[in-house]
Formats: structure tokens, C-alpha cells, sequence
């Protein structure tokens, strides 16, 4: 983006798709059980919202590091929303098949959001930033063909 441009909260492709989202799984949450509407429906309609709201809440803050501190904080909502839908499919109130589809498409939207980050990191000094080298790229692999999550213990590979 040139410098002088300005781009609508709008506009946002992650933004939109999140909404989008939102939507959907209100949408799906009023169909389970009366006894869930309000406990894991409504935690999930919250988590659901929260994600592009986070986005909007910090989308016009000055300071780079808020707008960095918004992106997480929409990422932490949408994976708190998939674990909401896994629960859902848990006790059967959604299929695999609805709960896979769903899972695709908000870690689109987690990726999405991982590449916002980078791309913000790159407006700070060298020595403020994360991943000082450009060149880190995330494995997206795990967002495909099995679901992000810790590292196993007992790998010597991923232990500090």
C-alpha cells in the first residue's frame, strides 16, 4: 500500500470474512438444544463477533503495535470460536463434515491475520519487531491437513 492511501475497515478481506462468519454460526447456534442457546451458543456467538470487532476496535489506532495487539487479539477469538464449534460437534449438535468446513475457513482467516501481523511488524524498528527476519514463513501445512495446535513434549525438535 502506498503511503497517503487509506483503506476502509471495510474493505478488509479478513474483516468481511469474519463477519461473514459471525453471521453463519449465529445463524447455526440458534438450532441447538434450548439448554445451550445461552451457554455454549452464546459464548460462541460472542467469540464470533469478537474476532472482527477486535480488528475494528484497533483498525484506526495510531500506534502500530495496538493495531498489532487488535490482529492477535481477532486471532485468539477465532480460534476460540472453532474450539466452540469442536464442542458443538462433540455433542453432536453439528456435523464433522459442518464443523471441518468451518474449521477451513476461519483458519483462512487465522492466516490471514498471521500475514496482517508480518506485514505491520515490517513498520517497526528492526529491534521492536518479533520476527526480525523477513524470511520466516509459517508452515501453513497444519492449517491443511491437521489442526494447529501445542507441540508434543516429547519432540527434541520443538523444546527450548
Amino acid at each position: 500500500m502506498e503511503m497517503g492511501t487509506y483503506r476502509r475497515l471495510e474493505d478488509l478481506r479478513v474483516y468481511q470474512k469474519l463477519c461473514q462468519l459471525h453471521i453463519e454460526v449465529s445463524a447455526i447456534s440458534h438450532r441447538w438444544p434450548p439448554e445451550e442457546r445461552f451457554e455454549l451458543g452464546g459464548q460462541v456467538r460472542r467469540s464470533s463477533n469478537s474476532a472482527p470487532a477486535q480488528l475494528a476496535e484497533k483498525y484506526d489506532d495510531r500506534h502500530v503495535r495496538n493495531k498489532i495487539e487488535g490482529v492477535n487479539r481477532s486471532r485468539g477469538e477465532a480460534a476460540e470460536t472453532l474450539h466452540h464449534l469442536y464442542m458443538a460437534r462433540l455433542k453432536r449438535y453439528e456435523t464433522e463434515e459442518t464443523y471441518d468446513a468451518y474449521r477451513v475457513r476461519y483458519q483462512e482467516c487465522i492466516r490471514m491475520l498471521n500475514g496482517m501481523e508480518r506485514t505491520l511488524e515490517q513498520h517497526l524498528p528492526v529491534s521492536d519487531r518479533r520476527w526480525p527476519n523477513s524470511s520466516v514463513r509459517e508452515d501453513n501445512s497444519a492449517y491443511v491437513f491437521s489442526p494447529p495446535g501445542y507441540p508434543e513434549t516429547s519432540d527434541p525438535k520443538t523444546e527450548t
